[in-house]
């Protein structure tokens, strides 16, 4: 069961710490009560808590010299002074040097709990600020669309693994399938979304950041770890903690750093760049890779181990084409969407000769490509209708097999250059004089779809040609 927080109390009176200690755990926190000041910083610094309770009065070392270290040494922890002063002198001190607040001996443990719950919910929307700053991507969740049976089998297995809340999840397919937005589908299922329930989701490239600083990156580091390290970091596996952590290009991650991934995934543990201490994680980790992995494991590129470990848990999301009866329905989607954010109800339909092009071309970047070409047609088109004349040239030229012909080797241009307008018009009709104006034989001999022959034909206006 996940924990409210974690609570660090240190007060040499053990009537004190038994009192608070047992309170907290009723409320639900995480506590780690001591009550001798030796070794306290190694201690803060491995229960990584959210928040420090920290006796001035100590033997040996006051907390005003617990305190000052912490922030010497770059600990990120809110700190509550506990004092028996009724002047609370040392504690006004205390927080000028950094502590967030002090309670005054003996306790209203009423207060106590209100004082320690107002300082943790900060916490965490502190924590909510860096990662939505982090992450440049939309963190919202977006519906998946699609009625396909492929689609509707993976949403029923991201459902069963939502529900097992397992620790890893591996999710392959081409470029632009949508493999983050299954894991954010995952993550809002496990997470049970619509409660308004805090549960970070952090992503990072694997290979988008420089080499050295991407263990700094996931992993974070301690103060002075390297030149640039000014201050005490958290890492992405920290920031994420209670929720989500996707790990685009997973097969993009260079050797070294697979095997530190390998012992976070089995351990569940992290150390930072630079630490002595592991810090607990709990996040559920999803790798995303439009690579092969078997392949990779076997060219030597990723560690097996890794790969079985990844694997336990995985989704495979196929290729647009591979599913074409979710094809219109993706396109009214967008078109509705980005009509919506552009011109209010500009565009709303396409024509049934748009709808066909669109059907049979290939999409090889799948579902953000087609994405991209509705946006560049609402934002550039007029019209409230969706015509081919509006689609992309890689749409409007493409072969019987959906492939645009657009790029094809198969013409030499001439040096002092061509009409294109002119080369089609006459292929077009040298096509429909050798089929005796048959329109589909004609579009069998130019390799193009009957949709694509038609529209040239009032292009050029043909039409009275037999």
């Amino acid at each position: 069961m996940k924990t409210r927080g974690r609570i660090f109390l240190l007060d040499d009176d053990d009537l004190i710490v038994s009192m608070v200690a047992r309170a907290l755990k009723g409320e639900g926190y995480e506590v780690q009560a001591e009550t001798d000041p030796d070794g306290a910083i190694d201690k803060i610094r491995l229960f990584a808590p959210d928040v420090a309770l920290l006796d001035i009065k100590l033997p040996g070392k006051s907390g005003l010299d617990l305190l000052k270290e912490m922030t010497d040494r770059g600990i990120e922890v809110q700190v509550v002074m506990l004092t028996s002063d009724d002047s609370a002198e040392s504690a006004v001190k205390a927080m000028k040097m950094g502590a967030v607040d002090y309670l005054t001996k003996p306790f209203d443990m009423e207060e106590v709990k209100i004082v320690i719950a107002s300082i943790v919910e900060k916490g965490n929307l502190k924590h909510e600020v860096e990662y939505l700053r982090k992450v440049s991507s939309d963190l919202t969740y977006r519906e998946i669309i699609g009625n396909s049976a492929v689609i509707a089998g993976i949403k029923e297995k991201a459902g069963k693994l939502a529900q097992a809340g397992v620790p890893t999840v591996l999710i392959t397919g081409e470029n632009g399938t949508g493999k983050e937005l299954f894991a954010r589908y995952i993550h809002q299922l496990m997470h049970n979304g619509n409660t308004g329930e805090y549960a970070p989701f952090i992503g990072i490239n694997c290979c988008a950041l420089p080499e050295p600083l991407i263990e700094s990156e996931l992993f974070g580091h301690d103060k002075g770890s390297f030149t640039d390290a000014k201050s005490e970091k958290k890492g992405v596996f920290e920031l994420a903690s209670g929720g989500g952590i996707l790990l685009d290009e997973i097969g993009e991650m260079k050797w070294d750093l697979q095997a530190k991934l390998l012992r976070v995934l089995e351990e569940r543990k992290i150390r930072r760049v630079g630490g002595r201490h592991d810090l607990p994680i709990d996040a559920t980790v999803f790798a995303t890779t439009n690579r092969n992995l078997e392949e990779a494991v076997k060219n030597g590129a990723f560690r097996i181990d890794l790969y079985y470990r990844l694997n336990a848990f995985s989704l495979h999301i196929p290729p647009l084409r591979e599913r074409r009866e979710d094809l219109l329905l993706l396109a009214q989607h967008f078109l509705t969407l980005f009509s919506a954010k552009y011109c209010g109800t500009c565009m709303g339909r396409f024509s049934p000769e748009a709808q066909n092009l669109i059907l049979s071309y290939h999409w090889p970047g799948n579902v953000r490509e087609l994405r991209n070409v509705i946006e560049r047609i609402v934002v550039l088109e007029s019209g409230n209708t969706i015509l081919p004349e509006h689609l992309p040239k890689e749409i409007l030229f493409q072969d019987r097999a959906g492939e645009s012909l657009s790029s094809g080797s198969g013409f030499t241009l001439p040096e002092e250059g061509l009409s294109l307008d002119e080369v089609e018009k006459t292929l077009i009709l040298q096509a429909l004089a050798k089929s005796g104006g048959n329109k589909t034989q004609a579009a069998k001999l130019l390799g193009i779809t009957y949709d694509s022959l038609r529209y040239q034909i009032k292009k050029f206006e043909l039409e009275e040609v037999r």
